[in-house]
């Protein structure tokens, strides 16, 4: 399918991938790295300028709005490999029940519509006897599907020496993604319960991850790093500061020792909530970026780049709550980022997936706006 753009690329004199090395070191830019994260379902059909011009998914989104290209690899195996396999339970007059791929009994709406979590019924492990068969069936660092196809990988991927676009490395969950097998109120539960057991998966979880980095980093020239926790809500983090440092911490450490390895020192965690608790202790891990920092439930960016100087960096950190406000509300909101994008180790977006309560009109406003502000022109 070929995308028409709506809007051109900003104007540059250097390569996105100069750009968003210069940008995430504090060094001196053309113009701010221009990307977004991303939409909710609903938006590619609530949306005419999506409709009209048949733009279905994110990935279309940004070539039709002309963003700067970001990419990440290795993400497949750094969990269950084999993933479990999604089967229906039963199927009801507006939704179905089914066991996902992390193993959870959820009920989700028959067409497909909704951007929220599903809502969830049962987990698959409760107790160390579950986890022992999940383990020996979906964490088998042996299984052949762990088996990296390094050079399928190289032919979607222009040579390192040639490539203009910024490319990172996954570095998994350590934590996130167990909160997923479990639930939010199996894991409060088990790292009581089952201490033991819980420590036992953020150690396999590790091992995954670093298996498929020993796979991946000799063979490319990274940018940066990528994980995703998801750990956080309004209120903090869902697990005790004392477990995330004792139990947590260590292996991030690990993950941080092969990447600063290989010469890399930009690493995001994908982390919606209130992260400050958390903060210094991804920053003594080795995280040093913020994705895509939620602003209502958290604070200002440019308070804690006040507090933190120049040992952290942001992506993301645009209050969607203000792009649904409007023009005034949009701009008001980017002058308060104004100083911060300035100063480099911030490359400003809606602070989560966009939500179709925001206007189209008032979206290409911001997008306009942005480039104003932002950009060269």
């Amino acid at each position: 399918m070929s995308i028409h753009p709506i809007r051109g690329k900003w104007k540059s004199t250097m390569t996105d991938r100069e750009r968003f090395n210069r940008q995430m070191h504090y060094q001196s830019v053309d113009r701010c790295f221009n990307m977004e994260f991303g939409y909710w379902k609903e938006n590619f059909t609530q949306w005419d300028i999506f409709v009209d011009n048949n733009i279905r998914c994110t990935p279309e989104a940004n070539l039709f709005f002309s963003f700067d290209r970001i990419q990440y690899i290795g993400r497949a195996t750094t969990f269950m490999s084999p993933p479990i396999e999604e089967k229906i339970i039963e199927v009801k007059e507006d939704s179905k029940i089914i066991i996902n791929q992390d193993g959870l009994v959820v009920e989700v709406p028959l067409d497909g519509r909704g951007s929220s979590i599903p809502h969830c019924l049962k987990s698959s492990i409760t107790d160390p006897e579950d986890w022992k068969k999940i383990k020996t069936e979906h964490f088998d660092l042996n299984h052949p599907s762990r088996k990296l196809d390094i050079e399928a990988i190289k032919k979607d991927l222009p040579d390192d020496e040639v490539r203009d676009f910024p490319l990172g490395i996954h570095c998994g969950s350590m934590i996130g993604k167990i909160r997923d097998m479990l639930t939010f109120e199996g894991l409060a539960y088990a790292v009581y319960d089952y201490p033991e057991m819980v420590e036992d998966m953020v150690e396999t979880v590790c091992r995954c991850v670093e298996q498929a980095m020993d796979q991946l980093l000799p063979h490319f020239k990274f940018d940066f790093a990528a994980g995703w926790e998801d750990i956080c809500f309004n209120h903090g983090p869902i697990v005790s500061l004392d477990f995330f440092k004792e139990v947590v911490v260590p292996r991030y450490k690990r993950i941080n020792n092969k990447l600063k390895a290989y010469g890399i020192d930009i690493w995001y965690t994908d982390c919606d909530g209130d992260i400050r608790p958390l903060l210094p202790l991804f920053l003594e891990s080795g995280i040093n970026c913020l994705f895509p920092y939620e602003v209502k439930s958290c604070i200002h960016p440019g308070v804690l780049f006040d507090e933190y100087g120049k040992d952290l960096r942001i992506m993301g950190g645009v209050d969607k709550m203000c792009l649904g406000e409007g023009p005034d509300s949009i701009k008001k909101y980017l002058q308060s980022l104004e100083k911060y994008v300035a100063r480099g180790g911030f490359i400003p977006f809606c602070d989560h997936l966009c939500p179709p309560n925001v206007k189209p009109v008032d979206y290409l406003y911001y997008l306009d706006l942005k480039e104003k502000m932002f950009g060269m022109g």
